[in-house]
């Protein structure tokens, strides 16, 4: 494993890693991503394998430019061209027919594609260096924590890696939103970075709800990030509803993750309480708390504690993504 720095060198050298059959993790701005050549299906095999990652769960593809979505699927709609025209580079994913020379092993065997734009520069030049489009799942064993640094990626897939990109820290900290452009209205898979109040502002109504996690005919997830259990830490985790943290029975050595510390209540519900309050947001916003929330539970999850307790956030905004990371990561428990 090499870890490199973000100049345009180590860019280059990068995207030559994957344009020969290599894997490389980099940044984006939702969380770091184990990248291999969407064309070539032994690199992509290379991905689960290193990941631990089920054959059904269907990978990202992430392109370097709008224009070259082309190679990877077809547009299906004008709302599907409207959202990349206007949130495109960002965290939202599109799923829409693939194309035929696309491997199978990166859809799990389905007819459509999940392909995103990525805003991180230093992801999309990662991908033109490499002259093709890259598929890529977050850098992290599968099931476990998304990596938001490079140091989360080093420790937990070290030599299973080629190259690590160091981009510093990622700034949105959650998987983007994932929509299903073939339904109709479009449908959210998966909540993410981009929130549907803004995807809505473009496109109007789409549903909300989300769906079972296995297609029909026993092929893959229709979306990555679908299983019910996901983004686990190792420690325990236990949920608590926005606002009752009072009702929290933690025992032996807790630690408690907090959306905000804007109230003095939840100063007071925690203390003496837990052994650690960690705030995600001091001043409530949940853009801030998004970002922080998977290094968050790197941190708590590596700090010797019995159990972590967490605070579910309000659901609007940000806060469906922090909440759908939060329950997955805590469903292991249940």
């Amino acid at each position: 494993m090499e870890l490199l720095g973000s100049d345009d060198e180590s860019l280059r050298r990068a995207g030559e890693c994957l344009a020969s059959g290599g894997l490389v993790a980099f940044p984006t701005e939702t969380v770091y991503g184990l990248g291999a050549d969407a064309f070539d299906a032994r690199a992509v095999a290379r991905v689960f394998e290193a990941k631990a990652r089920p054959s059904f769960d269907p990978l990202i593809v992430h392109l370097a430019s709008a224009s070259d979505i082309e190679r990877v699927a077809e547009i299906p709609s004008r709302e599907a061209r409207a959202l990349m025209d206007a949130l495109w580079p960002g965290p939202l994913t599109l799923v829409m027919p693939k194309r035929e020379k696309l491997p199978d092993i990166v859809t799990s065997g389905l007819a459509t594609v999940a392909v995103r734009l990525p805003a991180n520069a230093v992801a999309r030049s990662i991908i033109a260096y490499s002259g093709t489009a890259v598929a890529a799942p977050s850098a992290n064993p599968f099931g476990y924590l998304s990596p938001t640094l490079a140091e989360h990626v080093r420790r937990f897939l070290g030599d299973k890696v080629d190259i690590i990109v160091d981009g510093g820290p990622c700034s949105v900290g959650v998987e983007s939103t994932v929509l299903d452009m073939t339904s109709d209205p479009p449908r959210i898979l998966r909540p993410g970075g981009m929130p549907a109040e803004t995807i809505e502002e473009v496109i109007g109504p789409i549903i909300h709800s989300r769906i079972e996690a296995h297609a029909p005919g026993g092929l893959g997830a229709a979306s990555p990030g679908l299983l019910d259990s996901h983004y686990a830490p190792r420690t325990p985790l236990h949920l608590l509803e926005t606002g009752c943290l009072a009702s929290a029975r933690p025992s032996g050595r807790a630690a408690v993750l907090v959306s905000s510390a804007v109230s003095g209540s939840t100063l007071e519900a925690c203390s003496g309480r837990f052994a650690l309050a960690r705030y995600l947001s001091p001043v409530g916003d949940l853009v801030e708390a998004a970002a922080g929330l998977f290094a968050a539970l790197h941190e708590l999850d590596s700090g010797g504690f019995d159990q972590i307790w967490a605070e579910l956030a309000p659901e609007s905004g940000l806060g469906p993504a922090i909440n759908d990371r939060l329950r997955k990561a805590a469903k292991k428990n249940q």
